[in-house]
């Protein structure tokens, strides 16, 4: 059909496609200038406020104070790689199962990808990139899998390290049974965990002598 033909079906004759087209335009931006006042007039601020959650917000994320915009539904495992950049913790199941995302929540360990990044406002924060010191001394539980080359990809590896350092503050003298027990929420793809547990029990030694 011709732009400026009329339109058929008992349209006026003297409304064309083209003007038709047009006319609807112009309501639409008329309708999007409306909802747009609406939206962010005091009404809709009135509305927003009530169930909703600050996107804003500050973590403290190895000892330091990091402000970042976190979505409602956000993980911390998500907060921590896309917004902070600490790649470190690791996404593998994402949903709880395989440890690779392990941080430590005021100093408990916790998988990233199961925890609401809200949920720990206010609450200290540790990955894997804060357990050297800052003159860069590798923290034990690094010296030791260093020196005993406990993993073989070692994609599963921050993970086994965060969860084994959360469980010696509770119980820094373990038996390798004990030891096997406190990491067993972490799996490795490679399935290496003599090797695995010969360097983690290296490290709690070394934190030991420390």
């Amino acid at each position: 059909m011709h732009d400026n033909a009329p339109i058929p079906r008992g349209g006026p004759t003297n409304v064309t496609r083209r003007t038709f087209i047009k006319g609807v335009i112009a309501g639409g931006v008329v309708v999007s200038s409306t909802a747009y006042l609406f939206r962010n007039g005091p009404l809709s601020a009135q509305a927003a406020r009530a169930g909703t959650v600050e996107r804003l917000m500050t973590l403290e994320v190895n000892g330091q104070s990091r402000r970042v915009d976190v979505a409602p539904n956000e993980t911390l495992a998500n907060t921590l790689r896309y917004k902070l950049g600490l790649t470190g913790t690791k996404l593998g199941c994402d949903r709880a199962e395989c440890g690779a995302c392990t941080v430590l929540v005021d100093d408990v360990p916790r998988y990233a990808c199961s925890v609401l990044t809200h949920s720990v406002r206010g609450r200290r924060i540790q990955t894997v990139e804060g357990l050297a010191a800052a003159d860069g001394t590798l923290h034990p539980i690094q010296q030791g899998i260093i020196e005993e080359q406990g993993f073989q990809c070692a994609f599963c590896m921050s993970g086994f390290m965060m969860a084994t350092v959360g469980f010696l503050k509770k119980n820094p003298n373990p038996t390798r049974e004990e030891l096997a027990h406190g990491v067993s929420g972490n799996l490795c793809r490679c399935q290496d965990y003599d090797k695995i547990l010969t360097a983690l029990e290296r490290g709690a030694q070394l934190a030991r002598e420390a």
